[in-house]
């Protein structure tokens, strides 16, 4: 009977769900899969898959030994079946899975075991003739074990295939991921177990010189150690060397094969390690009537090259029959018939009627809480580095959940941060366990923030006076020389220019430029009549104003991850405060820039800061006789960034615009000398205000400049 080593879990994902190359948004499907049939007729399976159009080539496919599966693309061609799935049950054939994407259609046959196949195009009809095999094996100790294998189908296998590239990488989770580059989709790969090494052979592909070399990645931290390529004949292989438990998968892309190794904890409690559920061990069939325990399970362990040690207790007689079932289930169903529990340490198994190996247990562990009520104590003394001792002495004695036995104590000695435990050996082993995990380096984030404010201004402003009067003559007679001299007088000059109000006298108009910031010019001018008796004055004024302007503050500061810090910069204004006698007193209130923060390091290496941002400035524009009023700017909250990056957390927007006209009714409307009595004002003011926030993690040997 043959064995199977671990299985492609993650092969029929890379089947469906996995991208297949460049998207052609362009092209436009011409043809579509309408049907599927199946016929079983001796030992062939017959599928037969109508489209629309006929087929212009036989579609490219390869196969996967474990789970057995065959996978058909079809380039330029839609799922017309209306489904993405099809379960049949004829032979070995179970079911098929239909995935359309933007460029092609695959078909994925699922089969209880490896099929060989055979393509034939007729028109718009592809047959498929599918014939059982027992697959590819090599020998390892006189087993026969399974190739799981990649292959091809269309056109054949390229003479000129190559492989372009080799990169090795560490996964998420620790995993090795091993991605070779091939310069043509279409070559055969085989995939087997020898030992503890796993050898990938390519079938006619060539490798440059500069690839066949042996990668030592024992630093990556991954199970494997190292990747050797060599050139054998016509055909590349590849060793990969992993070390402890391991289990491997593959797939294929088009011109990317990848293989992963991923590490495998041990579980003891598992008969098959691995990291798939349910059961995972080598099918075997049963047909027993009427036979004895103990003999069955005998035969499950020369099965499975197990050691079983089957308890004197264990009797009894049992009928099963069993067909492929996986061994680790079929142990399973006669434990749970007969009552039995087992144990299992390395590769011994204990079997044994749940009781007695209840009871075992039990003695186990009151033997060992005797002895530890018996040992001996003994003191250690632990050197705090990082961490204060007062905080490891409270969680060793803390009294909900103590590490400690109830003959265990800790000392304290503050001023060299040495903590002396008492305790027996296995509770002093816990403690240097707890205190190497929590007595390390802080991790450090700096944080800046940048806040922003932005203004963009602009005012026009544009008014008028008029005033009218007459001029007087006023003669005089020098005493001396008798001269007769003439002095010209107006009788109203402008009486509404020394006014505070706009409201001028008798026969003026007072609507000037007042503009809100800066001085309007001005451009007057006086109109006298022929006899120089009557005068009008105008005065034009105007103001234009743009203005832009940019205030950038950027508090930073760095702390200790999960620990809070606060910077702040700015004033304490003073004001008047009236205290319960009645009397007043002097109390001050705070202008400042300040960045509060409390930064969290994520395991993925990314920042959660809890933040708290504000800006005030005094406002001296409303000062008031009890103080100065303050402009607040204050952002609260939290927020998840990468290291290093950078995001707005918050932003104002505002803007002004205002369009003033005053006019003396009706001379105001007037066209063109409506001008001359009416004053009119345009603003459009914007501000904008954002904050940004940019934490870095600071590496450990590194220091911030």
């Amino acid at each position: 009977m043959k064995k199977t080593t671990v299985g492609f879990l993650m092969a029929f994902w890379a089947c469906v769900v996995l991208p297949w190359g460049s998207i052609y948004a362009e092209e436009t499907r011409q043809n579509s899969i309408e049907s599927m049939r199946v016929v079983q007729q001796g030992g062939v399976l017959n599928l037969k898959l109508t489209f629309k159009e006929p087929l212009l080539a036989p579609p490219s496919a390869f196969s996967v030994a474990n789970p057995a599966r065959l996978a058909f693309d079809f380039a330029n061609t839609a799922n017309g079946l209306g489904k993405n799935s099809q379960l049949f049950n004829e032979g070995d054939l179970r079911s098929a899975n239909i995935v359309q994407t933007d460029d092609r259609t695959r078909v994925v046959l699922n089969l209880n075991r490896a099929m060989t196949y055979e393509t034939t195009v007729q028109g718009s009809t592809l047959l498929l003739a599918l014939t059982p095999t027992a697959g590819k094996t090599w020998q390892e100790g006189g087993v026969d074990k399974p190739v799981e294998h990649f292959s091809q189908a269309a056109g054949g296998l390229s003479v000129a295939n190559s492989i372009r590239d080799i990169a090795f990488r560490r996964g998420r989770d620790g995993e090795a991921r091993i991605a070779v580059d091939l310069s043509d989709s279409t070559s055969g790969i085989d995939i087997r177990q020898q030992g503890q090494s796993l050898i990938v052979d390519f079938l006619n592909v060539s490798v440059p010189e500069a690839l066949r070399k042996k990668l030592d990645v024992t630093d990556f931290a991954t199970p494997v150690v190292s990747v050797a390529t060599v050139q054998q004949g016509a055909n590349v292989r590849m060793t990969i060397m992993p070390k402890g438990l391991w289990e491997h998968n593959a797939y294929q892309t088009d011109n990317q094969f990848v293989v992963e190794v991923k590490p495998v904890i041990e579980n003891p409690n598992k008969l098959v390690q691995g990291t798939r559920g349910g059961y995972q061990g080598e099918k075997l069939s049963l047909n027993f009537q009427n036979v004895e325990v103990r003999r069955l399970l005998q035969v499950i362990g020369e099965f499975t090259g197990m050691n079983i040690v089957v308890s004197d207790s264990v009797g009894g007689n049992i009928t099963l029959i069993l067909k492929d079932v996986p061994w680790d289930q079929a142990l399973d169903i006669i434990l749970q018939q007969k009552g039995l529990d087992m144990r299992k340490n390395g590769n011994v198994i204990l079997i044994a009627p749940r009781e007695e190996i209840a009871t075992k247990e039990k003695l186990e562990y009151e033997s060992k809480v005797q002895i530890g009520d018996l040992e001996p104590l003994r003191t250690e003394s632990f050197q705090m580095n990082y961490i204060k001792g007062a905080d490891v002495k409270k969680l060793l004695t803390d009294s909900k959940q103590t590490l400690l036995s109830k003959r265990g104590s800790a000392l304290l000695d503050d001023r060299s941060n040495i903590l002396f435990v008492q305790d027996t050996p296995s509770r002093l082993e816990d403690v240097r366990a707890m205190i190497a995990k929590i007595d390390v380096p802080v991790r450090q984030v700096m944080i800046e923030a940048r806040i922003v404010e932005a203004g963009d201004s602009f005012s026009k402003n544009l008014g008028v006076r008029l005033g009218t009067g007459a001029v007087t003559s006023t003669s005089s007679q020098d005493s001396v020389t008798g001269a007769i001299s003439t002095t010209y007088t107006k009788e109203t000059d402008l009486g509404w220019i020394n006014s505070g109000s706009r409201t001028g006298g008798l026969g003026s108009v007072n609507l000037p430029a007042s503009p809100s910031v800066g001085s309007a010019a001005t451009y007057a001018f006086t109109l006298f009549n022929s006899k120089m008796t009557k005068y009008l004055d105008i005065e034009i004024s105007a103001l234009e104003s743009d203005g832009k302007g940019k205030v950038i503050s950027s508090p930073r500061v760095m702390t200790a991850n999960q620990v809070e810090a606060l910077i702040e910069q700015g004033v304490e204004i003073p004001y008047q405060q009236a205290t319960s006698s009645g009397a007043t007193s002097v109390s001050f209130r705070k202008a400042n820039l300040s960045l509060k923060v409390k930064p969290q390091i994520t395991p993925d290496g990314k920042v959660t800061m809890t933040l708290d941002i504000n800006k005030d400035t005094p406002n001296t524009s409303l000062s008031t006789g009890s103080g100065v009023a303050i402009d607040t700017k204050h952002v609260k909250t939290e927020v998840l960034v990468e290291n290093g990056g950078t995001v707005v957390i918050g932003g104002i927007y505002t803007q002004k615009k205002n369009d003033t006209t005053y006019r003396v009714p009706f001379f105001g409307d007037l066209p063109y000398i409506g001008w001359l009595f009416k004053n009119r004002e345009w603003i459009d003011d914007k501000t904008e205000l954002l904050v940004f926030i940019t934490p870095k993690i600071v590496n450990e040997g590194l220091s911030m400049r």
